[in-house]
């Protein structure tokens, strides 16, 4: 137990450290922006409690908050991907159900189903940051085409990042 909390606090601190000294530096056209540090809340195992799940999503979010001077954006984004987690993996759950000791990664439960799940929590993730961002719909596609264009770009990463970091 220990141990893995080792690891997931490392994976925390890694990701946020990617965040804000590499990922913030990348910028296409002003329309899109990756957002790894999500990859924390989709690989923490399937049998996080509930409210561990939570708190962790706003101490991340919070974290980027405070060093990007949005107050509450992807704090709110961020707590609101978590939530929406358990119903994401009950809707791309394999027939057979989680087995006790298993993780969501691409190596355990392969290419499709990690693509899904990635795909569908970074979507709710981007458009509730980007909408948040705006706090309007006066740029409703502009917005629109923002946070898909960052979604897909943000998935890309968090996909590769399982073949190059997290492969068994």
């Amino acid at each position: 137990m220990i141990r893995e909390f080792g690891k997931y606090l490392f994976y925390f601190v890694v990701l946020i450290l990617a965040q804000l000294l590499i990922f913030n530096n990348i910028e296409f056209s002003g329309y899109v922006n990756p957002y790894v540090y999500v990859l924390f809340i989709l690989l923490l195992p399937f049998t996080t409690p509930r409210i561990v799940l939570l708190i962790s999503a706003f101490a991340l979010g919070l974290i980027i908050d405070l060093f990007m001077g949005t107050p509450g954006v992807h704090s709110s984004a961020t707590v609101l991907m978590a939530f929406s987690r358990s119903s994401v993996m009950a809707l791309f759950s394999p027939r057979e159900g989680y087995q006790s000791g298993t993780y969501p990664r691409l190596a355990e439960f392969g290419l499709e189903w990690f693509v899904k799940y990635t795909v569908m929590l970074v979507l709710i993730h981007h458009f509730a940051l980007f909408y948040l961002e705006v706090f309007s719909f006066h740029h409703f596609f502009s917005t629109l085409f923002r946070a898909f264009l960052s979604s897909v770009l943000t998935s890309l990463i968090i996909i590769f990042s399982q073949y190059f970091v997290f492969r068994k």
